[in-house]
């Protein structure tokens, strides 16, 4: 046998034998190189005489291990892995298939025969340096959630998204089919997650628009202290006191990005061998699927506090999508183009031009709240017919009638209201006066006075200026 085929251990052997028959070593010495006894050095130097570097290489090596499966199993295996729904499963997966069908055999095991057969990889993958992050200590601490897309029942059906959540500390796992990955259908799951095991602290998600707003806060966002406008799911977060965490990769939320891969190799295999087809019969499977799933893959928290909270008694309100609308002149509310009538039992409130909050239910429900409050419509058919195509109506002037107070009137006992002909009256007289004013001056010699009236006449002083 050639020196290549040794193992290191057998290749040490065989310089230190070499040594031997160069008389370089003694036996002696031989064992303490080798480790072993001075009986067992004789053996080996016998071996080595006898059959030369062949007599190094361990005896059972090339033997067919006494431990070895029947070659009856191994075909089995083999023959199974070469139909088609079996095509490709990995060898764990196929190995917990065998169990079910009381073919008991490690997945190591169907590994090296898939291996040996040219029928499985090695697939390695370029690596990029991460920085590890610990798990959550409790379990509801934190949620990650996300949407898987996949062909979940190749080409049975179309193509959907199933919502999964993965507790951070437990690896406990929910999920729902849906039809794509919306808003409707992040409610859902999360219902499902809450009512099952309660509200969690946070929640891990990444940026997709459904969780982040890339549009610019409005003033009133900016003094209310938010960095950007929310969307519903956020609204519907805060609400809750339930804590959105932003992912800025997928590696960060690598716990809920894995099980995806996991489910889309198992969920996928599962759902062609029942052959379901539809999102219902998927939904309903799922419920007996994940328990024994969890029941496999589940690991036990550093803590054993549960973190989560009790389920709130409006997470129907909350889980909604909800719009500020004003209320207009005729006690109307507009959203989503539907028209809605609000109940004459709330005039007290003076609601016109009023915010209100018109809230629409996952089921199609809609609630119109203010402060608060409860508010009583109903819906109009289309636009009120008294605000369509409105212009404001021109005011027809009738004759102005000219109303004079009686002279007798206590207005004009203090001069006030007693119209323009009294005031032309009193200008006529006035002008009267000044005009005899101008007259008596030229006759006494004195300036008229400033209030109109004329001077009064001095006969003393007028006699001594015709004397003079």
């Amino acid at each position: 046998m050639e020196t290549l085929s040794m193992s290191e251990k057998e290749r040490d052997r065989l310089a230190v034998m070499a040594g031997v028959k160069r008389q370089e070593l003694t036996l002696v010495q031989a064992s303490e190189l080798l480790g072993v006894g001075y009986r067992q050095t004789k053996r080996v130097w016998r071996r080595y005489r006898e059959d030369g570097d062949t007599g190094l290489v361990h005896r059972l090596r090339g033997r067919p291990s006494v431990r070895r499966r029947p070659e009856a199993v191994r075909r089995a295996v083999l023959d199974l892995y070469a139909q088609e729904q079996y095509a490709d499963f990995g060898p764990t997966l196929l190995a917990e298939h065998l169990e079910r069908r009381k073919i008991v055999v490690d997945h190591e095991t169907v590994r090296r025969w898939l291996l040996a057969e040219g029928k499985w990889t090695v697939r390695r993958r370029r690596q990029k340096h991460r920085q590890w992050r610990e798990r959550k200590a409790c379990v509801g601490e934190m949620v990650q959630l996300d949407g898987s897309h996949h062909d979940w029942f190749e080409g049975r059906r179309a193509k959907c998204v199933l919502m999964v959540m993965v507790d951070d500390a437990s690896n406990r796992v929910w999920a729902q089919f849906s039809e794509e990955e919306t808003t409707h259908a992040s409610y859902d799951v999360f219902e499902g997650w809450v009512r099952k095991h309660g509200l969690p602290r946070s929640l891990y998600v990444d940026r997709d628009s459904i969780y982040r707003c890339e549009g610019q806060p409005s003033i009133a966002e900016q003094l209310a202290g938010k960095d950007a406008p929310q969307t519903q799911f956020g609204r519907a977060m805060e609400r809750l006191d339930v804590k959105v965490i932003m992912a800025n990769s997928p590696q960060a939320k690598g716990r809920v990005e894995r099980m995806n891969g996991v489910l889309q190799d198992r969920l996928v295999k599962e759902l062609r061998l029942l052959g379901i087809s539809d999102l219902e019969k998927a939904n309903g499977f799922l419920r007996t699927y994940l328990a024994q799933f969890n029941r496999q893959f589940e690991r036990a928290p550093a803590s054993a506090l549960d973190a989560h909270r009790e389920v709130p008694r409006q997470l129907d309100e909350a889980l909604s999508w909800e719009e500020e609308r004003a209320v207009q002149r005729d006690w109307t509310v507009v959203c989503g183009g539907q028209w809605y009538q609000l109940d004459r039992q709330h005039e007290a409130q003076s609601l016109v031009r009023r915010k209100v909050i018109v809230r629409t239910l996952r089921n199609g429900r809609v609630q119109i709240e203010y402060r608060g409050q409860k508010l009583r419509w109903r819906a109009l058919p289309g636009r009120p017919a008294a605000a369509k195509n409105a212009k404001p109506e021109k005011l027809k002037l009738s004759k102005l009638v000219t109303v004079t107070p009686p002279a007798d009137h206590p207005w004009r006992r203090l001069g006030m209201a007693v119209g323009r002909n009294y005031w032309n009256g009193v200008r006529a007289r006035g002008q009267a006066v000044r005009a005899l004013a101008v007259l008596g001056s030229r006759d006494s010699g004195r300036p008229s006075l400033r209030s109109g009236l004329p001077a009064s006449h001095d006969p003393n002083t007028a006699k001594t200026k015709v004397n003079h």
